[in-house]
Formats: structure tokens, C-alpha cells, sequence
């Protein structure tokens, strides 16, 4: 049931006049604690019989004061009044853009908020300006997010920007981590873990199916190790099992879960799949991560593991290394990192697009992928 402000403040007098809550919370069907809440938000902030207002409305008075000071000092930054032309209006709030927030800026010199981001997205095309300002600020962003352990949100990074002589919305701090991906930690952290860690995700979809009907419906990933003198570099791939083509790979000093992330990243930004994505593995720690399990979770993919133990379950990715060395790591003198990860792109490059696949007809994966792209014009 919904109370108007009217009806929860004459049951707070009621209450604090003495009357039992019990006999309130079966009058007005309320329960005690929402009794108790009220209290604290409705009660009369100033003791003053002529002037008397509610917790709710004094802190209402605090956010009106202080967009009433933005609004002065965009006033005194500005180079125009508020009687100016519209023209030369857009061009001085331009000059604020990003440092205070569109509402703010629009009130003060009395411009529609639909003209003005109108005037900013016509302008944005092509302005190097802006461009630089938003790599710069991409670059602040993330130095304050890893260097407070990855856990500050939009607003908290906007307040040590400022503190740093960085003058900076809100608004613009969430909009750029939204695109980059920076997420801070939420309420709902452990309530994820457990569902992305609950024993029936982990599940074998594939069964051995190694079909696909189209690019981008299933992937599978695995990682092999190579020694290279006295070291060992891991390489991961990821592979398209429709046109069996490596969408993207990556080599590491170690076989840890950021060569994973980072692997899957250059994917995802390269083929851009829609929704819907199978992503298949076996179940090493790395992919098993809850960090990588989140990263899956938030682009809704669906994750696939082999059973334990079951090798031929992510045969597809098998094959491919076992290729790989036979034909390249087995038969080459590689003499430093550089040398093999130059080595590798180029049979990665002569896999994809020359080599031809006794599964694929004798065609490459480019060949097959570019067939079915102009099959479906």
C-alpha cells in the first residue's frame, strides 16, 4: 500500500505524541519497522513552530543549494549571459562539457537539454578535441580504479579526480567506464559468485558435437605450453568451430587467468557476436576463474566444459596444437620470445587463410566464413 507524505506524517505525530505502535501498525496496516524509518526521515529537523520541516525536505533544500552553486560558477565561467544568442550560449557550455552535468548547465543560460546535446553530438564527429580529452580522462579513470584495488565507482573516482586538480562529472566518469568495462564491486558480489559457481553451470554442451550452423555460435579455447630454452611460454587460442578459423591467441610467461581474459578480449572486440555465444573448454583453473566466469556472465555466454578427464571432449582445440607443433614449433629453431611469437602469427595467418581442411572440404576457414557471408547477403 502506498502512503502519501501527508498520511505518514500524521502517523509519526500519532507516534511520537505517544500513541502504542502496536495499535498504530494495526490501524493503519504498517509494520514497525517502516514506523521506525519514517520516524527518522519526517521528524521535524529545525524545533522552530514557524519554520518546521521534515529530515526528507532539509536534505531535498541540500541538493537544491548545491546545484544553485554549480549554476553560479558556470555563470562566472562563462563568457555571455543568459539573454545571449543561442549560438554563442552552445559554444561557451561546450567549453564546461564533462565538467558539470548537462541539467546544471543547460538551467543556468536556459537551454533545452535536446538542443544542447543535439549541438555537442554534431560537433563531437570528427573533433579531435574531444577525442583527446576522452582518451585522457580513459587513461586518469583507470590509474584510479587499479591503483584502489579495482573496487571505487563512477563517483568516488570522480571525487580523487577532482582532488588531483581534475574537474570532471560524475555522469562522464560512468559513461567512460561503462565502455571500458570497469565495474565496481556491487552488493550483489557474493550472490553472483554462488550462482556462477553453482555445479550444474559447469556442464558439457557440446557432447562431442563439433558443428555450428554459423560464425560466432561456438568457440572453444584451450591452452598448450611450449619450451623455449630454459623457459616455457603458454599460448591460448581461440577458435571458431564453425569455420574452425583461431579468432584470436595470445602468449604468456605464465598460464594464468589474465592470458585467458585477455585472449578472450581480443575476440570479442574482433568478431563482435551476437547473443546467444557458446564458449568451450576444459575445466583448468583459469577458465573454471570466478574472474573469468564474470567476464563470460556479463556478455551473456554460455560456458561449456569438458568432463574430467575426457581429453576428446575439446578435441577440436586439440587438433589445432597438435598441428601447430608438427608443423611449425616442431620443425623451427626459435631462439628468443620475439622469434616465436613473430613465428606463430605466421602460421596463424597461413592456418587461416591458406592451409586447406580435410573438415571444411579442402577449403580454408577464410574461404568458408566468406562463403557463408555472401550466401546470406
Amino acid at each position: 500500500m502506498t502512503y502519501t507524505d501527508q498520511e505518514k506524517t500524521t502517523i509519526i505525530t500519532e507516534y511520537k505524541k505517544g500513541k502504542p505502535i502496536q495499535e498504530l501498525c494495526a490501524e493503519y496496516r504498517v509494520c514497525r519497522r517502516t514506523i521506525y524509518r519514517w520516524a527518522k526521515i519526517y521528524c521535524s529537523a529545525v524545533p522552530d513552530v514557524k519554520c518546521t520541516f521534515t529530515m526528507k525536505e532539509y536534505y531535498a533544500l541540500l541538493r537544491r543549494v548545491a546545484k544553485l552553486e554549480n549554476m553560479v560558477a558556470v555563470l562566472q565561467t562563462v563568457n555571455c549571459t543568459v539573454h545571449a544568442s543561442l549560438k554563442e550560449k552552445l559554444h561557451e557550455l561546450e567549453l564546461l562539457y564533462d565538467q558539470y552535468d548537462v541539467h546544471t548547465l543547460c538551467e543556468a543560460l536556459d537551454v533545452s537539454r535536446g538542443t544542447f546535446y543535439n549541438h555537442i553530438l554534431r560537433n563531437k564527429r570528427g573533433n579531435a578535441w574531444f577525442e583527446k580529452r576522452r582518451e585522457e580522462y580513459r587513461v586518469l579513470i583507470r590509474e584510479v580504479f587499479d591503483e584502489y584495488q579495482q573496487v571505487l565507482g563512477a563517483e568516488k573516482i570522480r571525487t580523487i579526480l577532482v582532488q588531483r586538480g581534475y574537474q570532471v562529472s560524475t555522469e562522464y566518469v560512468a559513461r567512460l567506464m561503462k565502455e571500458m568495462g570497469l565495474a565496481s564491486i556491487r552488493s550483489t558480489a557474493k550472490q553472483d559468485y554462488i550462482k556462477l559457481n553453482a555445479p550444474e553451470k559447469k556442464r558439457n554442451i557440446l557432447r562431442q558435437q563439433f558443428q555450428a550452423d554459423r560464425p560466432n555460435q561456438i568457440w572453444v579455447s584451450d591452452v598448450t605450453c611450449f619450451k623455449l630454452g630454459e623457459r616455457y611460454l603458454y599460448t591460448c587460442v581461440i577458435l571458431d568451430l564453425f569455420s574452425r578459423k583461431i579468432v584470436a591467441y595470445n602468449v604468456s610467461k605464465k598460464n594464468s587467468t589474465q592470458l585467458i581474459t585477455s585472449t578472450f578480449k581480443i575476440a570479442w572486440e574482433q568478431r563482435s557476436p551476437n547473443a546467444g555465444l557458446i564458449f568451450h573448454s576444459d575445466r583448468g583453473a583459469q577458465y573454471t576463474s570466478h574472474r573469468f566466469r564474470q567476464l563470460l556472465h556479463e556478455r551473456s555466454v554460455e560456458q561449456s566444459f569438458s568432463n574430467s578427464g575426457k581429453p576428446h571432449d575439446n578435441a577440436v582445440a586439440e587438433s589445432f596444437f597438435a598441428t601447430l607443433k608438427k608443423e611449425d614449433l616442431y620443425r623451427k629453431d626459435y631462439t628468443s620470445e620475439a622469434a616465436f611469437k613473430r613465428g606463430l602469427a605466421s602460421y596463424i595467418e597461413f592456418y587461416n587463410t591458406q592451409r586447406p581442411h580435410r573438415t571444411l572440404k579442402n577449403q580454408t576457414p577464410c574461404q568458408v566464413e566468406e562463403l557463408f557471408m555472401s550466401g546470406n547477403q
